[in-house]
């Protein structure tokens, strides 16, 4: 099966999207917080949305919204996650893609709506209804306007995220761009993450769905910044199929190339969201393997991605097993601590039973001092395993979310 080519590139980079972001002072005077992501005709729609069972107003709209499956554009803000907000929070929702549909001249349904900030404070709606405006306005397709639509969803990100990847399909040069934000309160676990995918591959909603599902494994839900879980993570994927390719309606070599440019895009994205998780000072990949079973594996790498212990070792350079060995311990999986290994990149730190002397210490501490390193666990007992993308915990972390709302 080819390659997939990752190349540099956002929501615009699909044939038949425009963009927009702009500032509608939200909750900042002086910076983008309205973001537009628009297709030119009604296409394949597919979105994934937090289980957490306290959804903020846009994610309950839009899982009516998108059953269609047949949708047109998004629109998003940052600045206030228009959660917890009642009967009043979902009337907004539904009043800014009214908003957005008369000014496109298109049906209200065929509009979805995000949105991200602090919890538990309604929408300016004249604020977002004037940006929403100018978005319209300012609509276009080049590079600096998918740049400034992942500008626009920041909140306490550092960075603007987009990746992009090409794949030719029945002789057709398919793109698939994106960007997201998010930068705390992450742990998707998707059946404060935004993420907006667009792509020009002819493919039914039906199997776009299937598509971002498989993808989402892969990348999203691998994903853990502080182990909390927004209500308001969603993941947004547009087909317009304008790349000419026969239509993919059912599993086989056309679906499993598309699928592997949407995962090449996912999970750039994810990999960039850990590193810019807030007040990150180091990328962590953390693997097990050699569990009894791809279940078990998860588990285990899933708790030592959260656990404050393991965390805050990382940003002290500390290469403290302990804490590593102990997280998979509680996390459920089947584990023998004189079967076990931990390693730190290549180099061991505990194996089975043996303890790390001080030259081997020297290795660990240089290569915690990296800004990216993966810390391994094999368990030994089968041959399962699963990664997860994290961060450390640092003295910055505390601050921003002590002052989040403040």
């Amino acid at each position: 099966m080819q390659k997939v080519k990752c190349i540099k590139g956002g929501v615009c980079s699909a044939k038949g999207f425009k963009a927009a972001g702009v500032g509608a002072a939200i909750k900042y005077a002086g910076r983008k917080d309205v973001a537009l992501v628009v297709a030119d005709a009604p296409c394949s729609a597919a979105a994934v949305f937090t289980t957490n069972k306290v959804a903020a107003a846009p994610v309950l709209y839009d899982r009516m919204a998108v059953k269609g499956g047949r949708i047109q554009a998004i629109l998003a803000n940052s600045g206030c996650a228009n959660a917890c907000t009642g009967e009043g929070g979902l009337k907004d929702a539904e009043l800014s893609a009214l908003i957005v549909a008369g000014e496109l001249g298109i049906d209200p349904r065929l509009v979805l709506v995000a949105s991200t900030g602090v919890i538990g404070r309604r929408l300016p709606m004249d604020r977002l209804a004037a940006g929403a405006k100018e978005a319209v306005k300012s609509l276009g397709r080049t590079s600096t306007h998918s740049l400034a639509v992942a500008k626009a969803v920041m909140t306490t990100d550092t960075k603007p995220k987009e990746a992009c990847a090409t794949v030719v399909i029945g002789g057709k040069k398919v793109t698939v761009g994106g960007c997201s934000k998010g930068s705390g309160m992450i742990e998707p676990n998707m059946a404060t993450m935004l993420g907006f995918i667009t792509t020009d591959a002819a493919i039914s909603p039906a199997m776009l769905r299937r598509a971002l599902l498989l993808a989402i494994g892969k990348s999203f839900n691998r994903l853990v910044v502080d182990g909390d879980e927004s209500t308001n993570d969603s993941v947004f994927v547009l087909a317009s199929g304008k790349a000419g390719n026969a239509e993919i309606v059912r599993g086989g070599e056309d679906f499993d190339l598309f699928r592997q440019a949407l995962e090449e895009v996912c999970i750039s994205l994810a990999r960039q969201m850990a590193k810019d998780g807030e007040g990150a000072t180091k990328f962590v990949t953390v693997t097990v393997r050699g569990a009894k079973s791809e279940a078990d594996a998860a588990r285990a790498a899933r708790s030592v991605a959260k656990s404050p212990l393991a965390k805050t070792s990382w940003f002290g350079k500390d290469p403290n097993w302990g804490r590593v060995l102990a997280a998979v311990g509680y996390s459920g999986a089947e584990v023998s601590d004189m079967k076990a290994e931990v390693f730190y990149d290549d180099e061991w730190a505990f194996r089975r039973g043996e303890i790390a002397n001080e030259a081997q210490l020297a290795k660990l501490a240089k290569i915690l001092e990296k800004d990216e390193f993966e810390v391994v666990v094999d368990l030994h007992l089968g041959n399962c395993s699963s990664s997860i993308y994290t961060c450390d915990f640092s003295l910055d972390y505390v601050h921003i979310n002590a002052d989040y709302t403040t």
